[in-house]
């Protein structure tokens, strides 16, 4: 039994480790990581189920060392694809969020990028801007106390602290237009950030999309929150 719970431990972890990397390095198809990551829960879930039964079944005999390697190895391997699947049905399955659904920023830089990806680069709205205004209400046009200038360079500083790949050529003005690289599956979601001025305030407004996948699990909305604050930080707000 050791050995059969060594070997199920050691494969459901990496069925659910190695998708992203090889999604992202090998070319394996997402359909076929997707279905790599729901076996591997099946494969550490019976090896959990086999560690339960030796401590109950063989207790004087067990190696606490090995088997606790074994737990926990298993354990992830039930524990990450629960943990995104717990988080996908607690939030709505879009993957296009905005500060301003009747006027999103629009992308230009980004756009030729975009080309054969499976989200299209157009704003949908409708049922999409009902979920999203339902699941994320703080996302909205944030109004600072700078002109335009201050916040764009701001925006800049924000953009590059926050590792995100800049596209310049052929933005519109002030507009910054960027790339975020997820790091386990190296997912491509877009960001485009609008400035208005507004008298001597300026509005900022931004949009998060994924190239693909039709919930982003979050993701979107929790960049827009994160850019914000740090925007807000490279401006010296408390």
């Amino acid at each position: 039994m050791k050995a059969l719970i060594a070997l199920a431990s050691i494969l459901g972890f990496f069925m659910v480790v190695l998708p992203g990397p090889l999604y992202q390095y090998a070319g394996v198809s997402l359909s076929t990581a997707f279905t790599s990551l729901r076996f591997g829960v099946y494969v550490g879930g019976a090896a959990l189920i086999l560690i339960i039964l030796q401590v109950l079944i063989n207790r004087k005999n067990v190696n606490w060392g090995s088997t606790l390697v074994c737990a926990i190895l298993a354990l992830v391997a039930v524990g990450m694809p629960v943990s995104m699947m717990s988080k996908a049905s607690a939030v709505p399955p879009i993957h296009d969020i905005t500060t301003d659904v009747t006027n999103p920023p629009e992308f230009v830089a980004i756009a030729p990028l975009r080309e054969g990806a499976p989200n299209p680069v157009s704003y949908e709205g409708g049922e999409v801007t009902k979920q999203q205004l339902e699941a994320y209400p703080e996302i909205k046009t944030q109004l600072l106390p700078q002109q335009p200038e201050e916040v764009f360079a701001a925006a800049e500083k924000a953009i590059e602290a926050m590792g995100w790949e800049r596209v310049t050529q052929g933005a519109l003005p002030n507009t910054l237009e960027a790339t975020d690289t997820t790091a386990w599956f190296g997912f491509k979601d877009d960001v485009v950030i609008r400035l208005t001025a507004k008298n001597d305030d300026t509005l900022v407004d931004v949009r998060s999309k994924s190239r693909v996948g039709k919930s982003d699990l979050g993701k979107n909305a929790e960049r827009i929150n994160a850019f914000m604050a740090e925007l807000r930080k490279q401006l010296s707000y408390n």
